[in-house]
């Protein structure tokens, strides 16, 4: 075999390799590579209790409690489904009743323990994924609907 044709076969081979390391990667990283989960989300895929990662939703009315200790207990809703979460920390300026928020943490099967909370950045910002599952209730009040 001439000195070329070995040099194109490992190339060839290289590559090969590389693209199914690629494929590899991603197919593994599949179902964390969504950005946050609604409550009915999280609730249908039940993750495990070591697993990180986010919800999103509205800050459930009438929720929040402040049991001391810099503790702060919530629910968040996508209006179907909601989720108690529990966050000990300093709350964003933003954070109240009715906003949206995404929430970065653990869920052990009953609550979702915060370590970091989000809340929206202004008046009509609506997270697409929260945004649909209020529609699908048909509780849906936004002026401007997404098509």
């Amino acid at each position: 075999m001439k000195r070329k044709h070995k040099r194109l076969t490992f190339v060839g081979i290289a590559m090969l390799l590389l693209g199914a390391a690629a494929a590899l990667v991603l197919t593994a990283f599949e179902e964390n590579i969504v950005f946050f989960y609604s409550p009915t989300d999280l609730i249908a895929k039940k993750p495990t209790a070591s697993q990180r990662l986010r919800i999103g939703g509205l800050v459930e009315d009438d929720s929040v409690e402040k049991p001391g200790g810099g503790t702060v207990m919530f629910r968040v809703t996508d209006t179907a489904n909601a989720v108690p979460v529990r966050f000990k920390g300093i709350l964003p300026d933003l954070f109240r009743e009715g906003q949206g928020v995404v929430v970065e943490g653990r869920y052990d099967g009953a609550v979702f323990v915060a370590d970091e909370v989000l809340a929206k950045h202004d008046e009509n910002y609506m997270p697409p994924e929260v945004a649909d599952a209020i529609k699908k209730s048909g509780q849906w009040k936004g002026e401007n609907e997404r098509e």
